[in-house]
């Protein structure tokens, strides 16, 4: 879910960002006042409605571009399953066939791997119809048959669960959160310089400020995430049975574990896992809680 997170929130920024440039172009050559009154004092209650306006358009549309963007990013070969596919492919689609199956959904994702050393999988999509399931080449290479089950029992659970859309609507909130104060803090910043680039100076303003706040604003939707993340490990053992999924997260435990003590490795893929859980500041940031949390909250289960 982390590497699905991270290509929803880079294009939720740079939809945002082209509508706010977009619209900085029209308002600056057309003479429409936009969200200022006449006197060039800010009308909050047009402010209000545009950023709520931009703030969901970026969300609703990165929503819609996720499977598109995770397909092309990761390189993902969607397994055809009238198609020929390897033994191990088929295994795959016939994993997350049965899982949704089990898991009450109507339609199976599209079933996708892609080629990296990394131990990863992910689910995205716009709906439960139109959602996709990828696991990487690594995880496959590594992790034993149960574990793998696992691993797609959780994906198709935050799929069942409609994630993806729950945590749309959160990025709609901060986002027009973050459009609103961007503009204000803009504005303020453009009144210490001559009137002849105050434009210039609030436009560059309103970009920096509007990247700055999604960043911060990332805390809030990273916090929700890992609450996630915890029902989806309780909806993967209620799927594919506790012990696999149990199972599952000890074995990328184990994964993380042998990367960390590894420091002889140049394999990008395992120095990015080696990232300290112990840093405050990346616990904020991250998407999925502390593996150890994971597995106790299981076992308590």
């Amino acid at each position: 879910m982390a590497k699905r997170l991270l290509l929803f929130f880079l294009t939720n920024i740079l939809v945002m960002t082209t509508i706010v440039i977009v619209w900085s172009v029209i308002t600056r050559y057309t003479g429409i006042s936009g969200t200022y009154n006449l006197d060039g004092t800010i009308d909050y209650t047009s402010l209000m409605v545009f950023s709520i306006i931009v703030g969901f358009s970026g969300a609703l549309i990165s929503l819609a571009m996720s499977r598109w963007v995770a397909k092309m990013m990761m390189k993902v070969k969607v397994i055809d399953p009238n198609g020929p596919a390897s033994a191990q492919e088929r295994a795959v689609y016939e994993k997350v066939e049965r899982l949704s199956r089990a898991a009450g959904l109507a339609h199976t994702p599209e079933v996708g791997i892609y080629q990296s050393r990394e131990v990863n999988a992910f689910a995205t999509g716009p709906t439960k119809k139109r959602s996709l399931v990828a696991v990487s080449q690594g995880l496959l290479d590594t992790m034993d048959d149960d574990a793998v089950e696992g691993v797609i029992a959780h994906e198709i659970a935050h799929v069942a669960n409609g994630d993806m859309v729950t945590m749309t609507l959160l990025q709609g909130v901060v986002n027009t959160f973050v459009v609103f104060f961007s503009r204000i803090v803009a504005h303020i910043v453009s009144r210490f310089v001559r009137s002849e680039i105050q434009w210039i100076v609030q436009f560059a303003a309103i970009i920096v400020f509007q990247i700055l706040f999604s960043i911060l604003g990332s805390l809030v939707v990273s916090a929700y995430s890992r609450h996630r993340e915890y029902h989806a490990d309780k909806g993967g053992a209620d799927l594919a049975g506790r012990d696999k999924m149990a199972h599952a997260l000890r074995s990328l435990k184990m994964y993380v574990d042998r990367a960390t003590i590894d420091d002889r490795s140049d394999d990008s893929a395992i120095q990015t896992m080696k990232i300290s859980n112990k840093s405050a500041m990346f616990a904020l940031f991250s998407s999925h809680p502390p593996l150890e949390e994971r597995i106790a909250k299981l076992e308590q289960r």
